[in-house]
C-alpha cells in the first residue's frame, strides 16, 4: 500500500509502498479517505513529543475512512461504516488496523476531510474545557494561537458552553478566523501590553493556551480569582515558568492537559465526549474549519505550514478520493 513513512528521528519523510496490515484480535481495517496534521506530527518526527514511536514508522494521529473488515473479536463498528479514528502512528498510509474503541461512526453530512481533522483538536478542548477547568456560562475565557487546529476549537466550544471569549492570534486575517467562529474580544498577539489589555477586559476566568511563552505569564497575571490555566501545548518552543506564589494569592490552579493521555487512562470518558461532540456537529451547532486540503504528494508542505504556524483551523491531507 501506498505510505508516508519517517526513516529516522528528524529525518524527512518518505513516500514508500509498504504490506498492508492485517486486523488483529478487536481490532477494525480502515481504508483511509483523509488524515488530520497535528503539530504532535512535528514533534513526534524529532523525537519531542509525549511518546516516542521508533522508527521507521508511518506518521499520522487522526483519520477517516471507510471500515473495510473487521478483525477476529471485532463487534463493529460494520463493514462500510463511514468513521472517524485516531491512533498513535499509522495513519497517513492506504489502510490502517485499529481497536474498535479508536473509532466512531460520521454524521451522514460530515466530509472525510472535515472528519479527519476532526477527533484530536475537538476532543482535546471539550475535555480540558468541560472536565478539568469547568468552564461555566457567563465566565471569561481567553485562547491563545485562537486560529490554530486546536485554539479555534477552543473558542468555538467557549461560545457553545456559554463563555465570553477572548481570543488571541497574529494580525488581522488569523484573526478574523477566530471572529468567525464566535470570540467576542480579538486580540493581536504581536501587540505590546497583553496583560493590561486582559485586565482592561475586566481579567480572566479560564486560560486555554496551546502557545506557551509570554503569553502564558501575561495570562497568568491577567486572572481573577481562582482562575483555571490549562497548558495545552508549547508551539512557540518556549515552556513557561509557573511562580507559586502568585498560584497562592489568587487561589489560581494550572493544570496541563494531553488528550494522548485520557485516551490510555480514561477511554469511556474519551468516547463520551466524542459522541457529545459528533451530535453537536450533526444538530450544526459546530462549523469545522479546514485551512488547507492537500494531496497525498504534499504531506511534507502540510508539515512545513504547521511548523512556520502559517496554518488556520487544521491542515488535512486527502489519502484517496472520497
Amino acid at each position: 500500500m501506498e505510505s508516508w513513512q519517517i526513516p529516522a528521528l528528524g529525518a524527512a519523510p518518505q513516500r514508500v509502498r509498504l504490506p498492508g496490515p492485517t486486523p488483529a484480535e478487536g481490532e477494525v481495517l480502515v481504508r483511509v479517505a483523509a488524515v488530520g496534521l497535528n503539530f504532535a506530527d512535528l514533534l513526534m518526527i524529532e523525537g519531542k513529543y509525549q511518546v516516542r514511536v521508533a522508527p521507521p514508522y508511518i506518521p499520522g494521529m487522526e483519520f477517516a475512512g471507510v471500515v473495510e473488515a473487521l478483525g477476529p473479536g471485532a463487534t463493529g463498528p460494520a463493514i462500510g461504516t463511514r468513521v472517524l479514528g485516531t491512533c498513535t502512528s499509522g495513519a497517513l498510509a492506504a489502510r490502517i488496523a485499529v481497536p474498535t474503541l479508536a473509532l466512531a461512526a460520521l454524521p451522514d453530512a460530515m466530509s472525510f476531510d472535515e472528519a479527519a481533522g476532526f477527533p484530536i483538536a475537538y476532543g482535546t478542548s471539550h475535555l480540558a474545557l468541560t472536565h478539568v477547568a469547568r468552564l461555566q456560562p457567563g465566565e471569561t475565557l481567553f485562547v491563545t494561537g485562537a486560529a490554530g487546529g486546536v485554539g479555534l476549537t477552543a473558542v468555538e466550544i467557549g461560545k457553545r458552553l456559554g463563555a465570553r471569549v477572548i481570543a488571541s492570534a497574529r494580525g488581522a486575517d488569523r484573526l478574523a478566523v477566530a471572529g468567525a467562529a464566535g470570540a467576542d474580544v480579538l486580540i493581536d498577539s504581536e501587540a505590546a501590553g497583553l496583560k493590561d489589555r486582559l485586565r482592561a477586559e475586566g481579567g480572566v476566568d479560564v486560560v486555554y493556551d496551546a502557545v506557551g511563552g509570554p503569553a502564558f505569564d501575561a495570562a497568568l497575571r491577567a486572572c481573577r480569582p481562582e482562575g483555571r490555566l490549562l497548558a495545552i501545548g508549547f508551539a512557540s518552543g518556549q515552556v513557561p515558568q509557573v511562580p507559586a506564589n502568585l498560584l497562592l494569592v489568587k487561589n489560581l490552579t494550572v493544570s496541563g492537559f494531553w488528550y494522548g493521555g485520557f485516551q490510555a487512562h480514561a477511554p469511556a470518558r474519551v468516547a463520551a465526549s466524542m459522541a457529545r461532540l459528533l451530535q453537536w456537529r450533526a444538530e450544526g451547532a459546530l462549523r469545522p474549519h479546514i485551512g488547507q486540503v492537500l494531496p497525498f504528494d504534499a504531506f511534507p508542505e502540510g508539515l512545513e505550514l504547521l511548523r512556520a504556524r502559517k496554518a488556520t483551523g487544521k491542515v488535512v491531507i486527502r489519502v484517496q478520493a472520497p
